[in-house]
């Protein structure tokens, strides 16, 4: 048997969780609501036996996985441990990184779905980048629960998709809590939500007088917005610093800021034009992708995945070569006109050429509790097309490692690596079963979820006393 045994004793070097920018980040990106996120990992554990998918593209027949201070130790065969260790026999069980969600709205789009509950579309102009998904989350929502029982462990939450450019998506750690900023991932980079398409000229089109109403309104007013953030990035360039003269006399300039007032939609395109903040962008057809990796280009900005994307396929090298993800569905397709020429091997073709990022996502409070079975249909999907047969070991990155790099939060989590976050999923049996369930599931290594033990599995504090009888 092939296997691996990863130490942290072997020199991989630890993220720093702080909420702080980045060294080099602009202030563009300033967080003033900083993660409050604590890790609370119970002790050493140690999954022994199981089928492990590590997420780097390899599995471990009969392998060991190791945790302790909330961190994966190890991952191998036999491992030895002191005395003290809590052990779980997983023969015949599997065991994967926690899934990652890089399409959801839960918390901005909660249970139950009632209008005081829609939270997600900030539909009073096309460009609202001024407008950040974590100040609409309502971490009560029953949805977060449901999703830690599919063996989801981090989500990107973004607004919805009415508007040009939406606002800011916020990564968050599926954790019950009393406020979102103590479930948001510690040292995730924002996501910014754009969406071309449909959706934009619908919304402001059809008569009402307000652009777009057509593609070519939707690329005219993307354009207007970066020409905007790029002049702003020019008046904002820092003065001078003061330089110390003779007798501690001051010259020159001080440092700051040498425009005027500050602009939160700019703030937002600023960040994603220089690289701090990751821009994702709701797009179905592949020649308006194309034409959205051309605006990139235009102004300097890097398309970390695109959504949905049912026509994907018909461009997958050159995703893969501009390092570019598909966040796809399985097998969405036909609701309207640019979902008409989806195929249920599109993550299956994106997921061939070299270098390339597929990743399975929801855009749904009911999908994000099987991702496991959506990635199982594009396997089918490659199989009965005779492709080449997608193992496990490969289709469990589409939901953890890949995802993980399109939210920039591979360094922390993705992989059942050492040194690495212990997002852990045991299932009971191959998670590309119909039959499979998360039986167990670890944040940071506490057990957040026990199918096994009812009383021990969170509820939010909105579902208290709301029991069938």
């Amino acid at each position: 048997m092939t296997s691996t045994l990863l130490r942290a004793g072997l020199g991989l070097a630890l993220v720093s969780l702080s909420t702080a920018p980045a060294v080099g980040a602009s202030r563009f990106v300033a967080d003033p609501y900083p993660s409050t996120y604590q890790a609370h990992p119970d002790g050493p554990l140690l999954i022994q036996n199981a089928t492990v998918l590590t997420g780097t593209g390899q599995r471990l027949d009969n392998a060991d996985v190791l945790l302790r201070d909330g961190r994966i130790v190890a991952v191998g065969d036999a491992l030895q441990v002191d005395a003290g260790v809590t052990r779980i026999n997983a023969d015949g069980k599997w065991v994967t990184p926690g899934l990652i969600d890089v399409h959801s709205h839960l918390g901005v789009y909660p249970s139950p779905g009632v209008s005081a509950h829609s939270d997600g579309n900030e539909m009073t102009a096309p460009v609202t980048a001024n407008v950040w998904a974590e100040h609409s989350v309502w971490p009560q929502d029953p949805g977060f629960q449901a999703a830690l029982a599919g063996g989801v462990t981090s989500m990107q939450v973004l607004p919805g998709s009415a508007n040009l450019v939406g606002g800011r998506g916020v990564t968050l750690k599926n954790v019950p809590a009393t406020t979102y900023q103590a479930m948001k991932f510690p040292g995730a980079p924002w996501g910014l939500k754009m969406a071309c398409g449909e959706n934009p000229k619908r919304v402001y089109g059809g008569g009402k007088g307000v652009a777009p109403a057509t593609r070519m309104g939707n690329v005219a007013g993307y354009r207007a917005a970066f020409i905007d953030a790029a002049d702003y990035i020019a008046k904002n360039k820092p003065k001078p610093a003061k330089r110390k003269g003779w007798f501690g006399s001051d010259k020159g300039d001080s440092a700051g800021d040498a425009g005027g007032k500050r602009d939160l939609k700019l703030d937002t395109l600023a960040g994603a034009i220089q690289g701090d903040i990751r821009v994702h962008i709701h797009c179905y057809r592949a020649d308006e992708m194309a034409t959205m990796l051309d605006l990139s280009k235009e102004f300097g900005f890097k398309v970390a995945a695109f959504h949905h994307g049912v026509e994907a396929y018909k461009l997958a090298d050159r995703l893969a070569a501009e390092g570019v993800c598909g966040a796809l569905w399985a097998d969405w397709w036909g609701f309207k006109m640019e979902a008409f020429d989806g195929i249920a091997e599109n993550i299956a073709l994106v997921d061939r050429p070299k270098n390339s990022c597929a990743i399975v996502h929801s855009d749904s409070p009911e999908g994000i509790q099987r991702l496991n079975q959506e990635a199982a249909k594009v396997m089918a999907a490659a199989r009965r097309a005779h492709m080449p047969e997608i193992a496990p070991e490969r289709a469990i990155t589409w939901m953890t490692a890949n995802a993980a790099k399109a939210l920039g939060i591979d360094a922390q989590t993705g992989t059942l690596e050492a040194g690495k976050m212990a997002d852990v999923v045991i299932w009971n049996g191959n998670p590309f079963s119909s039959y499979a369930l998360a039986e167990q599931v670890f944040v940071d290594g506490r057990r957040v979820y026990d199918r096994s033990t009812p009383p021990a599995t969170p509820r939010s504090d909105f579902q208290l006393g709301q029991e069938l009888r």
